[in-house]
């Protein structure tokens, strides 16, 4: 075992080996390089304002513009993340924030140098555009795009409305910046010693590896009372700044002509707004099986009362580590059902840094995969070497992996996949690594670990998430209608949304109502959660489709699963979805996933009861 995966909790970046740290020199070799893109990019800006007035006079001109966007937008990728990637290995280094906000500043003066492209261009009829199209090879590339903005275009402004738009850009993501700083930078983590003696300092990675390792009930309810006091502390800064989030989501949607913030954020990609609600509606519905996993977990763990901070830990007693070099190759093995070239390109990820491995001081929490266009894909993680770590390196490589096809098979224009389709492959990656581990393993306790993940991935990603976006979803129908936004508010909603989840299954901690204020996607991504559980409904029927029936069938549902994943945003998502077998505009995927967390309790239930009965047989 190497030196990096006995320490998996660094103080300082320079103690981590180099090969657990990214390599970000294959986007520049350094900060002169960038800052020579950074004027290209610049440059490039200001020119494309020059081409005002000109889309009129022809195809040649529409072209023009286009290919200078699709320029700008290579070039965009590289400056963004070599200083984004840079800021999130310690967040509280100023001078790459400030590199980092140099780029917001110039993304803000590209939205203005290009706000009159949008009105100019549907000032042409669109069957003389269609005419253009047809006539001219190079152009017709752009059809999907060019007729999307047409269909968008009672929702696009004129050009004095885009521009006033463009003005404003520039604070859309100060919310989030300022929770980040709030909640990462400039954070004081509390410390606590647990029962056993340990000493903990709660950052967010030690706060979850506490809720899934330590068996006495009373360290995790501690851990949960300080890790949440941190946040109770600055609450009505919280409910501040998710007051602007909603506020600046309710201008956008008013000033294109939206009805609501939810139709605002679906229609860009044609999302019906039925999906979402049907998809809350459905899951409401269908919350017994979560119930019913709660009650057993707390018979099974011999707790008088069961909370929301004893969902994690593990059911059985399993000392089981996963260093980070020794599931490298479980992991590239479990690809094996994707294709060789599939399995390659896995390998190729793994091997040659491109991932960020452990938590440091300062750096930012979570993981992600990053897309820099012309590079190759770069993950962040902060891996602690257990189980819920593994699977989430599977994760953001099943994005890595969407992120490389699609880059790959894709014109830039159509390289960029929608948010509905990204987390497919990522819970579809999942789903392949536990299949593969559940394989090779011989061991009955580590089987019952996996089938909790298993079922603790539907309550996470689905139930969890649908809760998510129906908090999201009443959060942003306040606003709507004209009503404050307070914490007390905020901590009623989410306070009733657990009880209408769980129901008495759990018991109700106070402090579980502000739970809200420590969930990034809240104040980062609105509207984003939802498709968790959509995407996750969309990966059990495509991986059904691809491990059942006939040989050939099953060969056809993985050529078109890859088709998807190649396709990148060519095409609207609900239709690609459609082409790979998966109709959500039905509710049927929806109830498939809560009638496979009930099989799936069921058979935790039993593979416990024979290790319980193999415990108490004399010949054992």
């Amino acid at each position: 075992m190497s030196v990096a995966t006995d320490k998996v909790q660094f103080v300082s970046r320079d103690e981590i080996p180099e090969r657990y740290r990214w390599n970000l020199t294959s986007i520049f070799p350094g900060w002169d390089q960038w800052k020579a893109a950074y004027d290209d990019l610049a440059a490039r800006v200001e020119a494309f304002a020059r081409l005002q007035g000109t889309l009129a006079k022809g195809p040649d001109a529409v072209l023009t513009a286009f290919r200078a966007t699709d320029e700008m937008g290579q070039l965009a990728y590289k400056v963004w993340y070599f200083a984004a990637l840079r800021h999130d290995e310690d967040q509280r280094d100023n001078v790459l924030d400030a590199r980092r906000q140099e780029v917001q500043i110039l993304m803000a003066k590209w939205q203005q140098a290009t706000s009159w492209f949008k009105p100019e261009l549907l000032k042409i009829p669109l069957e003389r555009t269609r005419e253009w199209m047809a006539a001219d090879p190079d152009l017709e590339l752009y059809r999907f795009a060019i007729e999307d903005l047409y269909r968008q275009q009672e929702h696009v402004l004129d050009e004095r409305g885009e521009h006033l738009l463009s003005l404003a850009s520039r604070f859309e993501s100060t919310p989030y910046d300022s929770y980040a700083a709030l909640s990462t930078a400039d954070v004081r983590f509390p410390a606590i010693t647990l029962s056993d003696g340990e000493a903990v300092t709660l950052t967010y990675g030690q706060y979850h590896a506490v809720l899934a390792r330590k068996r006495h009930q009373p360290d995790r309810a501690e851990a949960f009372r300080r890790f949440h006091e941190v946040f109770g502390a600055s609450l009505n800064t919280y409910a501040s700044l998710y007051n602007s989030v909603l506020q600046r989501d309710w201008f956008l949607a008013q000033a294109r002509g939206y009805k609501t913030t939810l139709e605002a954020a679906l229609h860009a990609n044609n999302i019906p707004v039925p999906v979402v609600e049907t998809l809350i509606d459905r899951t409401k519905a269908g919350v017994e099986p979560l119930r019913r996993y709660e009650r057993v977990r707390k018979r099974l763990l011999g707790l008088d009362t069961y909370h929301v901070y004893d969902g994690v830990i593990p059911l059985v007693e399993l000392d089981e580590k996963y260093p980070y070099d020794e599931v490298l190759e479980w992991i590239v093995e479990s690809a094996a059902p994707l294709g060789p070239d599939y399995q390659g390109r896995v390998r190729r990820a793994v091997t040659s840094r491109w991932i960020d491995v452990y938590e440091n001081a300062g750096k930012r929490s979570g993981a992600y995969s990053a897309p820099v266009y012309g590079v190759h894909p770069y993950m962040l993680l902060n891996y602690n070497n257990t189980l819920d770590a593994v699977f989430t390196l599977a994760h953001e490589l099943g994005h890595s992996m969407h992120t490389m096809l699609s880059h790959e098979h894709q014109p830039f224009v159509y390289s960029d996949y929608t948010i509905f389709v990204a987390e497919v492959p990522s819970t579809l990656s999942e789903a392949l690594f536990l299949d593969h581990m559940l394989s090779r393993t011989d061991n009955p306790l580590e089987r019952i670990v996996l089938l909790q993940h298993a079922i603790d991935g539907i309550v996470g990603t689905f139930y969890t998430q649908v809760m998510f976006a129906h908090f999201e979803l009443q959060a942003h129908r306040l606003v709507e209608q004209g009503r404050p936004v307070t914490a007390d508010v905020l901590n009623e909603i989410y306070w009733s949304l657990l009880h209408e989840y769980h129901g008495d299954s759990i018991e109700y901690d106070d402090l579980a109502r502000i739970t809200w204020a420590r969930i990034p996607h809240f104040f980062n991504s609105p509207y984003y959660v939802y498709q968790y559980a959509t995407c996750f409904a969309s990966t059990a029927q495509l991986v059904k489709q691809m491990t059942e029936g006939g040989r050939a069938d099953r060969i056809a549902a993985t050529e078109r699963y890859l088709a998807l994943l190649q396709a990148g945003g060519s095409d609207y998502p609900m239709e690609l979805l459609k082409r790979a077998g998966v109709d959500l505009g039905r509710p049927e995927p929806v109830d498939a996933v809560v009638g496979q967390l009930d099989v799936l309790v069921a058979r935790l239930e039993r593979e416990i009861g024979a290790v319980a009965s193999q415990t108490r047989s004399p010949s054992s």
